[in-house]
């Protein structure tokens, strides 16, 4: 029944377009493989985040300042990552790095700067965590693994089917697919912003 409650949970979240989605289709122009490179970079944040909580956050209630703070800087920084890809709307990639090192980096960036990653970690992951410590670390370990799957088989099916479908793109659909993207970053990080900035003044 918790592990039913896990998948779900995850399934829930994961296939709610957001910031790592955007990600996605961005580089899955250009490499079959970048959901499961995407996916291995969000798990470099997200492993050690779940860890952290299940040997010291789940012991203690997590203070609304930290939540707050978390949905301004986050929130900020979305929008500032949305901007910053508009502005390079006509650039083509000229990274240092390797295709496949970045595409790692930006899972594993995009996913340190999602604020409502975050807080759904501070808030409902933390919830699944304490559940999950009833069946002690085995039990933890299950939890972890059966939640990442889901970003991985996710992230790795529609990079697939985005990368198989490019070819049909034009530049009109690549240009409408950057605004898409930009729309989320700003829009997700716009709507952190605010809902910190209430609680704070409610």
């Amino acid at each position: 029944m918790f592990l039913a409650s896990v998948l779900l949970i995850s399934l829930s979240g994961v296939l709610m377009p957001g910031p790592l989605f955007a990600v996605t289709l961005k580089r899955a122009e250009k490499n079959k493989y970048s959901g499961l490179l995407i996916a291995l970079g969000h798990g470099i944040v997200e492993f050690p985040l779940m860890f952290l909580i299940y040997f010291v956050l789940s012991m203690y209630k997590i203070p609304s300042t930290v939540q707050v703070a978390v949905g301004l800087v986050g929130g900020a920084m979305m929008v500032f990552m949305g901007i910053q890809m508009f502005r390079g709307r006509n650039k083509r990639e000229t990274a240092m790095t390797s295709p496949m090192r970045a595409t790692i980096m930006a899972g594993a960036y995009t996913t340190a700067i999602n604020a409502g990653f975050i807080l759904w970690w501070l808030t409902i992951g933390t919830t699944l965590i304490i559940n999950a410590q009833i069946f002690g670390f085995i039990g933890f370990a299950i939890f972890t693994g059966v939640h990442w799957f889901t970003d991985f088989a996710w992230y790795t099916v529609a990079a697939f089917v985005i990368f198989k479908s490019q070819r049909f793109w034009n530049n009109r659909v690549r240009y409408g697919i950057t605004l898409f993207c930009v729309a989320v970053f700003v829009g997700f990080g716009l709507y952190f912003m605010g809902s910190a900035l209430y609680a704070l003044m409610a």
